[in-house]
């Protein structure tokens, strides 16, 4: 899902969004009796056309592939991708990642603020009767759908203007890097478009071609996406729609009811851990992180999966233990600072709606 941020913080947290930009390209070191003078610039991209041009072989190539996996016929498709207009502004936006990963501390303080906790209560209470029951049908802990939201466009208000096709059209055959993934996508979005009913020239999203409040890729949508109750799927505006699609997603992804997502982590004096940062698996256990000083108040049976994860403080290193709801989350994002985020934007939110519960 695909991956999916905000449109305010696209540019500024792009190093960590699901769709994460290419690696620059490395320019070769001169020789050394001949060093490039410093003042030389890099050149500039080759502008992007106007109009694709469909008989470009990789986009026919395409074309046939559709056709043949889909049983559209060549007017169908054709007549949809003559449409795309090639967009620079996404793909500078895909290329300007910042040089460094944001500390834990500051990534918090972006997407944990005090308004985004009080405008995620406000939310459960506007939607309580259809998130709570809904919740409960999926067994889903609610806070999360609803940080989640909050997460990824603001409660539903930021969703994107860019339009679907032309994003997924100039990633698909103008970004060589991740053209593989955004073809497939493409092509995920004409099914879609077929099933759903949808104007592919009117559904607009995010830069990379997120959609609607849960900020689904199109092939999120095709698998995870659920019609509550009247035959419409909409991913904008119906809030049980809405809802039910993420808490279908957490379930599909094998979020287990009741379990924690992640704790605070002690270390003992002279720990001897090693953190793996190339993956985010769950790749230990909580018996092997004690024997290596990593220390969890948690009644779980050491045998549990989890994976130490860095969390880094304003006043130095700190760490916490994520857990298989851990890793739910980073389906959604791969990002453990995603996940984190929207963990302790759900706990913030549970928190204040259950103190402001009367009692029973």
């Amino acid at each position: 899902m695909t991956r999916r941020f905000l449109g305010w913080l696209a540019a500024g947290l792009a190093s960590v969004a699901a769709v994460s930009p290419a690696a620059r390209a490395q320019s070769e070191p001169a020789p050394a009796a001949a060093p490039a003078p410093a003042s030389v610039p890099a050149p500039a991209p080759a502008p992007l056309p106007t109009r694709f041009d469909l008989s470009r072989p990789e986009i026919s190539q395409f074309v046939r592939d559709v056709i043949r996996r889909d049983g559209f016929t060549r007017s169908q498709v054709v007549s949809v991708l003559r449409k795309a207009v090639p967009q620079a502004r996404a793909v500078d936006t895909m290329n300007k990642a910042p040089e460094r990963v944001l500390q834990w501390w500051e990534y918090r303080r972006a997407f944990v603020s005090d308004k985004r906790i009080a405008e995620g209560v406000q939310f459960w209470n506007e939607h309580r009767a259809s998130l709570e029951r809904i919740a409960d049908e999926h067994g889903v802990a609610p806070e999360y759908i609803v940080a989640i939201l909050g997460c990824e466009t603001d409660y539903g208000r930021i969703t994107g203007r860019d339009r679907v096709l032309d994003q997924l059209m100039t990633f698909s055959f103008e970004y060589p890097t991740r053209a593989e993934y955004f073809r497939s996508e493409l092509e995920q979005f004409l099914l879609l478009v077929r099933e759903a009913h949808f104007d592919p020239l009117t559904v607009r999203g995010s830069y990379a071609g997120a959609m609607g409040a849960p900020q689904f890729m199109p092939s999120a949508v095709r698998r995870y996406a659920i019609d509550e109750h009247d035959d419409k799927l909409d991913l904008w505006n119906d809030w049980d729609d809405i809802i039910a699609s993420i808490a279908n997603y957490f379930r599909q992804n094998g979020w287990q009811p009741g379990a924690p997502v992640m704790m605070e982590a002690r270390l003992d004096p002279n720990p001897t851990f090693q953190l793996d940062t190339r993956s985010l698996d769950l790749n230990t256990t909580l018996d092997a992180l004690n024997a290596q000083g990593v220390q969890v108040d948690a009644t779980l049976p050491g045998s549990t999966p989890a994976r130490l994860i860095a969390a880094e403080q304003q006043d130095g290193p700190a760490y916490r233990v994520g857990f298989a709801n851990f890793r739910v989350i980073t389906r959604y994002n791969s990002s453990a600072r995603y996940a984190m985020a929207v963990h302790d934007l759900a706990r913030s939110i549970a928190e204040r709606v259950h103190a402001a519960a009367p009692a029973s």
